[in-house]
């Protein structure tokens, strides 16, 4: 088997289950922003059983694996570490690059949503001022997250206290105002099957997406085989409401589910409330790109961090801040390349990305068969339910919604996404000819 080193106790300040709560969520969820367009491509209906349904198949299985795996493997890096003990190096290797790569594209798409966001009220804000506008967020985010999970939870609170007040209105007042079957029609008309199904079906597994991804962070958290899964419990189903609620109320009540496209939950806001809903929908949207953002940043840096430990990335990569414990270094450089990505629109982009999370969702959830396999001597103080028909659903699912997935991917993503998890390798190896190299250079 391969070995998995035990990363040394740092100084860093530990986040307790409440702030731990909201990060999840932030990283998971955000908010009901960035669905919308599924009901103009799969229907109204499709997309409110997309949002009950896809759950069941997707994220329940890879919480259900995360929480087990965590409380067997409470380490930092996570699910790569999972993999590695499970599968050797190569596919441990795989399993956190694929990660770390994928997230650039993620981590520079909020900023560039953010600014955006902002460009509605400042119309001036293009070329040069947008990437300033987005690198100023990234400054923003990183400085939070240098400062330590405790920091990144108390802002995961607030920007997520702050997008919960106009959603929650907007449901209520939405549900007040219902005049119109929400799952009418449940497809669009003349639309082909591909688009109705497979389009909406790969937008619905990237919103229910991430729940292994703050395993990275397991070190980081007050008695992680405890919280973990305690949390795990209570954000599954808030994401789901999250996502399905609004959706109901706002087809209910304003319809026209024809002109859904992204940013219109404020549109409906302002038909169900007026300008003052619009406008704080709005500033929530904004805000949901700064809580995503702020905790794929806490989440994504750990993996670098990991694989420098491990000897497959520079040792420098492992430095922590002296006063909080974070591995600065590692979050620096992230950043770096966030902002430089932020230069152009990633919409097309963010298509690839799923492609690699795809990848790592499977090694996540194949790493339960492969650790109660070989290591079933661990001490588990959560287990899957349900004996060996419980470890055949969590695989199973992920793995088959994977394959559907992938194949129904838009035609970039067809193209580009197998060259992503191509690169994989590539670096894998040559990691292992220079680790050869300095193997056979002389000790000086």
């Amino acid at each position: 088997m391969a070995s998995v080193s035990t990363p040394a106790k740092s100084s860093v300040r530990k986040a307790s289950l409440f702030y731990f709560v909201f990060v999840m969520f932030s990283y998971t969820t955000g908010g009901p922003f960035g669905l919308e367009s599924m009901v103009t491509t799969s229907g109204p209906g499709m997309t409110l059983l997309y949002l009950l349904v896809i759950p069941f198949f997707w994220c329940i299985p890879v919480s259900l694996v995360s929480a087990e795996l965590t409380t067997a493997m409470p380490v930092e890096g996570g699910f790569y570490r999972w993999s590695r003990a499970a599968f050797g190096d190569f596919w441990g290797f795989l399993a956190g690059w694929w990660n770390w790569s994928a997230s650039f594209l993620l981590g520079g798409s909020y900023a560039v949503l953010f600014a955006d966001y902002l460009a509605v009220y400042f119309p001036h804000i293009t070329g040069w001022k947008h990437w300033l506008v987005s690198f100023a967020l990234i400054a923003l985010i990183t400085w939070v997250n240098v400062r330590g999970i405790q920091m990144v939870g108390k802002a995961a609170t607030a920007f997520e206290i702050l997008i919960f007040v106009p959603v929650i209105a907007m449901i209520v007042l939405g549900i007040a105002k219902w005049h119109h079957n929400p799952f009418v029609p449940f497809v669009p008309p003349d639309r082909p099957f591909s688009q109705v199904f497979g389009v909406g079906l790969a937008l619905g597994l990237w919103l229910y997406s991430g729940y292994e991804q703050l395993s990275t962070v397991a070190e980081e958290v007050e008695n992680p085989q405890r919280t973990y899964p305690r949390a795990l419990a209570l954000v599954v189903p808030l994401s789901i409401a999250a996502y399905f609620l609004p959706t109901l109320a706002a087809l209910a009540s304003a319809d026209h589910w024809q002109s859904w496209k992204d940013g219109y939950f404020s549109t409906a806001a302002l038909v169900i409330g007026g300008p003052w809903l619009g406008s704080l929908m709005t500033i929530a949207a904004m805000v949901s790109t700064m809580a995503l953002l702020n905790s794929t940043v806490l989440t994504t840096t750990r993996m670098p961090f990991a694989l420098a430990e491990d000897g497959y990335l520079p040792k420098f990569l492992t430095a922590k801040h002296p006063r909080y414990g974070t591995p600065w270094i590692a979050i620096l450089i992230s950043a770096a390349i966030y902002a430089s990505l932020a230069l152009q629109t990633l919409g097309q982009l963010i298509s690839i990305y799923v492609w690699c999370r795809a990848a790592t969702t499977v090694m996540t959830v194949l790493s339960a068969w492969g650790l109660r396999r070989k290591r079933p001597d661990l001490p588990r103080a959560f287990r899957i339910p349900a004996g060996g028909l419980g470890l055949v659903y969590v695989i199973a699912l992920p793995t088959v919604m994977t394959v559907i997935a992938l194949y129904f991917s838009d035609p970039v993503a067809l193209r580009w996404g197998p060259w992503a998890l191509a690169v994989g390798p590539i670096v894998y190896g040559v990691v292992k000819l220079f680790a050869k190299h300095d193997a056979r250079r002389p000790a000086p």
